[in-house]
C-alpha cells in the first residue's frame, strides 16, 4: 500500500540509510548475536552518517531536525535490512533527549557532540528486580551531599548496559513518595558504578542487557536533569515517544517477516504446487496483508499526530498494545506457513519469532497498556470502586 506520510526527502534518506545498513549491519548480524551483543564501532559509523540524535541543535553537531519521520524511516531500514536488536533509536530519541531538553548548558555542551558521533552509546535504567512497568516501585535512592547526589541501588534489564557509556538512571529522592523521583546521568567513569553479566535471553541476541549496580556513586549537580523530585513526571512526558518507538518496530518487523513469508511460500511446493497456491495460505496470507495494512495506517497517523505535539500518552498506549499484539500473531502465522524450517535457526524467521515475544512485555507491558486505555475511555477502576 502505498503510503502517503513521507516526501522526497524521506525517501532520499531511506535511500542512503538503507545503503548503510546493508553495507554495515547486515554483514555482521550473525557475528553480533553470537557475540550478545552489537559491536560499538556500528554507532561510530552510524554517526559518521548523521543517523544518531538528528534532533540535536547543530551548534553539538546535530542536524536540527525534529521532523520524527527521519527516525521513522531508520527504525524500518534497521529492521528490513539490518537487525531489531540494533538500538540506535533508544540511543537517539529515547534517552539523548532527557539530556538535550532537562540536562543544564554544561551537560549538554559536553556529552551531546559525543552522543552525536556515537562515541558515548546512551541507556537509561528504570527497571528493578521489584519495578517493572509500575515505576512508582522504584528502590535505587539518591541523597543530597551539599550541591551532589549519592546514588545507591541497582537495576536489571537495561538495553544497551554493556556497551553504554552514559546511563539515565532513575531514582527515589523522596522517601515514601511513589511520583518522588530524580533523574541522573553516570558515566561509566564515576566511582561505585559497575555492570553485572550480560543477560541471557530468548529473543534480541544481538542486544545486549545489562544489571547496573551503583554504591555510593556520586553524582555532581551538572549530571541531575531538571528537577531532582519530578523525574517521574519526566518519564511519564517521554513515555508516549517511546511507545510510538516500540510500536514502529512492531509494525516494520511484521511487514519484513510477511514478506519472508510471500518468498517462502512462491518457492516452496507441496503435492506438486506452491504452498501458496492452497487457499489456507492465501486466506492466511490476506488477513495478515490487510491487518498490517490497518496497524500502518494507524502508526503513520500517531507520528504526524506526534510532530505536531499531539499524540497523547493513551493513543501511544493504543499503538504500542495494537502493533505488539499483531506482530506476535504475524510471527506465529509466518513460522507455521515456513512448515519446518520456520523452526530452524538458519532461516531468519525463526530468530524473529523470537525477537518478537518480549515487544508485548518491555516498554509496558500489554496489561499495562491496556489499563492506561481503559482508564482514558472513563474505565478507572479506583473511581468506580470508590
Amino acid at each position: 500500500m502505498k503510503r502517503l506520510i513521507f516526501d522526497e526527502d524521506h525517501e532520499m534518506f531511506r535511500d542512503s540509510v538503507r545503503r548503510f545498513m546493508q553495507a554495515e549491519v547486515a554483514p555482521n548480524v550473525e557475528q553480533w548475536r553470537k557475540d550478545g551483543r552489537c559491536d560499538p564501532e556500528i554507532f561510530l559509523k552510524a554517526g559518521e552518517q548523521g543517523l544518531l540524535c538528528m534532533w540535536a541543535d547543530e551548534k553539538y553537531g546535530g542536524l536540527g531536525i525534529e521532523d520524527f519521520r527521519f527516525e521513522q524511516v531508520v527504525i524500518e531500514e534497521t529492521v528490513r535490512h539490518g537487525d531489531i536488536g540494533l538500538f540506535m533509536s533508544l540511543h537517539s530519541r529515547l534517552v539523548g533527549p532527557y539530556i538535550g531538553r532537562l540536562g543544564s548548558e554544561e551537560l549538554r555542551a559536553r556529552m551531546l557532540p559525543k552522543c552525536i558521533s556515537g562515541e558515548t552509546i546512551l541507556a537509561i535504567a528504570m527497571t528493578e528486580a521489584g519495578a517493572g512497568s509500575d515505576i512508582s516501585g522504584i528502590k535505587s535512592k539518591a541523597v543530597r551531599d551539599g550541591d551532589d547526589w549519592i546514588l545507591n541501588g541497582s537495576k536489571t534489564f537495561i538495553s544497551n548496559g554493556i556497551i553504554s557509556g552514559a546511563v539515565v538512571v532513575a531514582a527515589r529522592t523522596v522517601p515514601g513518595k511513589p511520583h518522588g523521583l530524580g533523574l541522573f546521568v553516570v558515566e561509566e567513569s564515576m566511582e561505585g558504578f559497575s555492570r553485572g553479566r550480560n543477560l541471557a535471553k530468548m529473543g534480541l541476541k544481538t542486544q545486549d542487557t545489562a544489571e547496573l549496580f551503583f554504591e555510593n556513586v556520586r553524582i555532581p549537580a551538572e549530571n541531575v536533569l531538571g528537577d531532582p523530585e519530578r523525574g517521574f513526571y519526566s518519564l511519564m512526558h517521554h513515555l508516549a515517544e517511546e511507545r510510538l518507538i516500540s510500536a514502529c518496530q512492531e509494525v516494520a518487523h511484521g511487514q519484513v517477516a510477511f514478506d519472508l513469508t510471500m518468498d517462502y511460500i512462491l518457492e516452496r511446493k507441496a503435492f506438486g504446487k506452491p504452498i501458496g497456491a492452497f487457499q489456507n495460505s492465501r486466506f492466511k496470507m490476506a488477513n495478515m496483508r490487510t491487518s498490517l495494512d490497518v496497524l500502518q495506517t494507524f502508526i503513520d497517523q500517531c507520528v504526524l499526530l506526534h510532530n505536531n505535539g499531539e499524540l497523547t500518552a493513551e493513543v501511544a498506549a493504543e499503538a504500542k498494545l495494537f502493533a505488539s499484539e499483531l506482530e506476535s500473531r504475524v510471527m506465529d502465522e509466518c513460522v507455521q506457513l515456513h512448515g519446518g524450517w520456520g523452526y530452524m535457526s538458519e532461516y531468519r524467521i525463526s530468530h524473529m519469532f523470537s525477537d518478537a515475544r518480549v515487544s508485548r512485555i518491555y516498554a509496558g507491558s500489554s496489561e499495562i497498556m491496556k489499563e492506561i486505555i481503559a482508564r482514558s475511555i472513563g474505565l478507572d477502576e479506583r473511581k468506580l470502586s470508590s
